[in-house]
């Protein structure tokens, strides 16, 4: 996809700068990797890192060249032309398969503006476009700072609007990426979900259940499911119910549990953009019935500027997903962003304010269960000082699974602990989170 930087181009404005950030764009034989540029001017020299490996060179108001240094030696050199906040050119870098020989490569970079003065910001952003990939070289469609809260809205998982128009192909289209400013690899970002709100007054599920919670012995009754259902949503009320409904079922009425099916940052480099129906380490189509307004998700960066997307909301889902659908609907959304400078974990986390969760993906149940299990050890290694005996112990006693997610292509598998047995209170964010302005 084009590297396309529009709405950036409105909102990066000023002459060059000491203590300035670049991101670059680089492109490997077709594909984009990305990096993070800091630069110190002084009289027609730079000075920096480019991802933590050492930066010196020259530039004037409309030429740079820099090399770049690695741990082991290795120079990768730049030549770019600056126009404005844009700079483009070409890079003399070792060669990635023979460090002797040498390739040349086309990039690109943007200047990241200062951040507003003020502290946190309340913005809202209303989506004209909507992604179907998890994509580290879709333009970002704002830039947040930590502390920064947005007030946005999502389409439901077939690409209808609140007005019940069509705005996206269906799959789970996303609202974003957000561009959270500082965030690099290696880095946290806490995503504090403060309101979600249906915005409509249906939502529509099937009535199917997935082949892997399906027995042999029900499997050739089960050939004739799949029929769409459409629920009403009482708002008011906080309750939906399905329409048309009769039987057993006539009188039903579940709870309104708004939660975000889709809540992830672009995969890493190496990683081709992916589908927005499937998962991995940065998140993605969790279908986490915890993803809900009041707890806080934790992922791991794996792009400069994170690129945060969001997506899928259903009104209520129970465990698993196992109809293949929530009650999927549209959202609006409002959330906040904290950056954790150099703290990194393997995967996505959430915290309540009475548990800590983990969550574990992979292709079978045995191995999702692996996953949360380790990552819930990590956990209460580094934030609350437990050893691997002290944690079996904990885990053996107190740990609680459940099933997030068998609908999709992996499946998921959440390890639950109680915040009051812990030796202390916190999660990974072990520094006080930004505080945010008031919701209105």
């Amino acid at each position: 996809m084009m590297f396309r930087l529009l709405l950036l181009a409105l909102l990066l404005a000023g002459p060059a700068s000491a203590g300035e950030s670049w991101i670059v764009r680089t492109d490997l034989w077709g594909n984009p990797a990305f990096a993070t540029l800091t630069l110190e001017s002084r009289s027609g020299t730079v000075s920096g890192t480019l991802d933590g490996d050492g930066v010196t060179g020259t530039a004037d108001a409309k030429t740079m060249n820099f090399t770049a240094t690695d741990s082991s030696g290795a120079v990768t050199r730049y030549r770019a032309t600056i126009s404005g906040d844009r700079m483009a050119g070409r890079v003399d870098a070792p060669d990635t398969n023979n460090p002797a020989a040498r390739a040349m490569h086309d990039f690109r970079a943007w200047r990241v503006p200062p951040r507003p003065a003020g502290g946190p910001r309340r913005l809202a952003f209303q989506p004209a476009d909507f992604s179907n990939r998890w994509d580290a070289d879709r333009a970002p469609v704002l830039l947040l700072w930590s502390g920064d809260s947005v007030a946005t809205s999502t389409i439901d998982s077939g690409g209808v609007d609140a007005a019940g128009q069509t705005r996206a192909l269906f799959g789970n289209p996303q609202t974003g990426p957000f561009f959270i400013v500082g965030a690099e690899p290696g880095d946290t970002l806490a995503v504090r979900l403060l309101r979600l709100t249906p915005n409509r007054d249906h939502a529509d599920s099937l009535d199917s259940i997935v082949d892997r919670a399906l027995g042999p012995r029900l499997a050739a009754g089960a050939t004739t499911l799949g029929k769409p259902i459409r629920w009403q949503i009482d708002r008011a009320a906080g309750i939906a119910r399905p329409i048309g409904a009769s039987g057993a079922l006539g009188g039903l009425k579940l709870p309104l549990r708004p939660m975000l099916g889709g809540l992830g940052v672009a995969p890493g480099f190496g990683t081709p953009a992916l589908s927005t129906g499937d998962t991995g380490r940065f998140g993605g189509n969790m279908d986490w019935n915890e993803v809900v307004a009041g707890n806080i998700v934790y992922l791991p960066v794996q792009q400069p500027g994170a690129l945060l997307y969001l997506g899928d909301a259903h009104a209520a889902q129970g465990d698993g997903e196992t109809s293949q659908y929530g009650l999927e609907t549209s959202m609006d959304v409002v959330f906040a962003v904290d950056l954790v400078k150099g703290q990194a974990i393997a995967m996505p986390r959430v915290e309540s304010a009475n548990e800590i969760m983990v969550l574990g993906q992979a292709g079978s149940l045995d191995e999702a269960l692996k996953a949360a299990t380790s990552g819930m050890i990590d956990w209460l290694a580094r934030d609350y000082g437990l050893t691997l005996a002290q944690s079996g112990q904990l885990l053996g006693a107190a740990v609680r699974y459940h099933v997030v997610n068998l609908a999709g292509r992996s499946v998921g598998i959440a390890a639950r602990i109680d915040k009051a047995l812990l030796p202390r209170a916190g999660g990974v964010v072990s520094v006080p989170l930004e505080p945010v302005p008031p919701i209105p």
